[in-house]
């Protein structure tokens, strides 16, 4: 596997009975690139990122990341790898306030140890950075002046943002977002892949990205793969896969009634 290749699926097979959710899908992604996966509902872009990020285990096909084969391991493994993902729903902790989330949302807290809760020297550098890493992340977030706020307080599209924000104190290479600018005015869904963008220059980062916004999202990423009927159709830059006939042909056939929706 090459050196610079963060995430490699190969040959991923997913049936929900008689439903074929992924049929032989195979992709790449290289380190610190932006990356979005389009297609029409029940092309089976979510099945993708479940069987991933282990939530669900594909009937076949491998998935390897960092060279290390994840197949069916459970989430809270490949996280620990450095590979985490976010869902089209935000789940804070609603009573808590942003930073609260955000320090929750570390690994590995020696504090948490028995044997070191009681000696505080043992811990307390530890939190003392992860609050300053929390701050950065904030301001970088543009939500550093809601730090106190509880996050049930907070707007969809803030919330969307802590989300990423959260993300980041996991110390993770990769990120996979399902639809990050989902049901937001245009202004935020905007600022949210800025956002994006900043974290992978910034903190290094990859991401992976299912939006339906096309007119948004295009413009932010590095490389498309477009999906349809479980299939990766086409693939490359944004401004080629989109002047793709298969994909424009994905996208029209649904209004014309040719094909169910329902979202995989």
């Amino acid at each position: 596997m090459e050196n610079n290749i963060i995430l490699s699926v190969r040959n991923l097979m997913k049936n929900f009975g008689a439903i074929r959710a992924l049929d032989n899908v195979s992709l790449n992604c290289e380190k610190e690139k932006i990356y979005l996966v389009i297609g029409p509902n029940g092309s089976g872009k979510t099945t993708l990122i479940n069987c991933i990020s282990g939530l669900i285990k594909p009937d076949k096909g491998r998935v390897f990341f960092k060279g290390e084969d994840i197949t069916g391991k459970p989430p809270h493994e490949i996280v620990k790898l450095g590979l985490v993902r976010s869902f089209q729903i935000p789940m804070p902790f609603y009573k808590l306030t942003v930073m609260e989330n955000m320090l929750v949302s570390t690994l590995d807290n020696p504090g948490e140890m028995i044997r070191y809760s009681l000696f505080k020297k043992k811990w307390s550098h530890y939190e003392r950075e992860k609050i300053e890493k929390a701050f950065k992340i904030l301001e970088l977030l543009e939500l550093d002046h809601l730090c106190d706020t509880p996050a049930k307080d907070l707007s969809g599209g803030q919330l969307k943002l802590l989300e990423l924000g959260r993300l980041m104190m996991l110390d993770v290479d990769m990120c996979l977002l399902d639809e990050p600018a989902g049901s937001i005015n245009p202004v935020l869904a905007n600022k949210i892949f800025l956002h994006i963008q900043r974290l992978r220059d910034n903190y290094r980062k990859t991401f992976l990205i299912i939006e339906h916004r096309l007119d948004i999202a295009l413009k932010y990423v590095d490389y498309v793969y477009a999906m349809a009927e479980g299939k990766i159709i086409s693939h490359g830059l944004p401004e080629k896969v989109v002047q793709d006939p298969a994909v424009l042909e994905a996208y029209i056939a649904p209004t014309k009634g040719e094909k169910s929706e329902h979202s995989m």
